[in-house]
């Protein structure tokens, strides 16, 4: 069966056709089924004849002694009651989960996405599952990677960190994301797209516990830049906002955590070509289990904001 003819069954059977089907062959009877359902007995066969006919085929058999499923009525009848069952565990399971008045996730964001992802996802959880709490917390990867295996954190967000340390967890992909080189406006580095000018002023670089520590050295080691012993290395996105703006200080930072800042015209970025430090951004979450429903939930926001602001291209 083709994808358009899967769609116009989409179309013509609904919920109601599963269940009037189900309870006339738990019954045995299509008055019993009317009783049972509370609507009445025309109500029952309408129904039915409507599923027949979505479906080409006869599905129940009438006599005297009731109604008995054909051979392609007993097939069918092994998925409808299957997807009912589905249907309502999934149902469950989420009002059960939802309902909790303790409920709360905790949710790991690294400084990459804490301002620009996380913001809008938590606001269109909020939209979808209002009941859900939830904890944010930001930090390096290696204390969010600590938390997450000790299971004080649900969900972490942000830059793929070293595949060594990733044992024991699993990553989804969202979105790429580069390094960003950022100075105050008005910086005489502006318009500078040579990396050999970067070392005549300070530099702010990442920490030994930031994710882009290793490609940052990279860079610096392929433009032929020497590592500094004055540099200052820090992943406190608020110092270094702060520094910056006072100095001319140069600040080697994922383009996340400044992407507001440079729309904004709070900061500058310089325009060099950063291809090269392109890495992988995502969900990673513990290896074992399946993700709670409201989980399952936050995921989907997640989802939904990266397509809403283009990242996931």
């Amino acid at each position: 069966m083709d994808n358009r003819a899967v769609m116009e069954f989409d179309r013509h059977i609904k919920l109601r056709h599963l269940r009037t089907f189900t309870e006339v062959a738990r019954l045995g009877s299509v008055g019993k089924a009317g009783d049972s359902l509370h609507v009445s007995q025309p109500a029952v066969s309408k129904t039915l004849a409507e599923l027949e006919t979505a479906l080409g085929a006869k599905l129940l058999a009438r006599g005297r002694g009731g109604v008995q499923l054909t051979p392609v009525g007993r097939m069918f009848h092994a998925y409808a009651t299957a997807s009912l069952a589905a249907l309502r565990q999934g149902i469950e399971g989420v009002s059960e989960t939802l309902a909790a008045s303790d409920l709360r996730l905790a949710i790991g964001a690294l400084p990459s996405v804490a301002a620009r992802i996380v913001p809008d996802a938590v606001i269109e959880m909020q939209r979808v599952a209002p009941e859900a709490g939830l904890t944010i917390v930001s930090g390096p990867t290696g204390y969010l990677m600590a938390e997450l295996a000790s299971g004080s954190l649900d969900l972490v967000i942000g830059r793929l960190g070293d595949p060594r340390s990733m044992a024991g967890f699993s990553f989804a992909q969202l979105y790429s994301e580069r390094i960003s080189l950022v100075v105050r406006p008005g910086h005489p580095l502006i318009g500078c797209a040579e990396p050999a000018e970067i070392a005549r002023y300070p530099l702010l670089f990442p920490d030994g516990e930031a994710a882009i520590r290793t490609i940052a050295e990279q860079f610096f080691i392929a433009h032929g830049l020497p590592r500094r012993r004055d540099r200052i290395e820090t992943v406190a996105e608020s110092f270094g906002r702060a520094y910056v703006r006072k100095t001319d200080a140069v600040w080697v930072i994922s383009s996340g955590v400044v992407a507001l800042d440079v729309a904004e015209g709070m900061l500058a970025e310089l325009p060099l070509a950063m291809a090269d430090t392109l890495g992988p951004v995502g969900l990673t979450m513990r290896g074992e289990g399946d993700p709670s429903p409201a989980l399952r939930l936050f995921i989907e926001a997640v989802r939904t904001t990266v397509g809403r602001l283009g990242l996931a291209r």
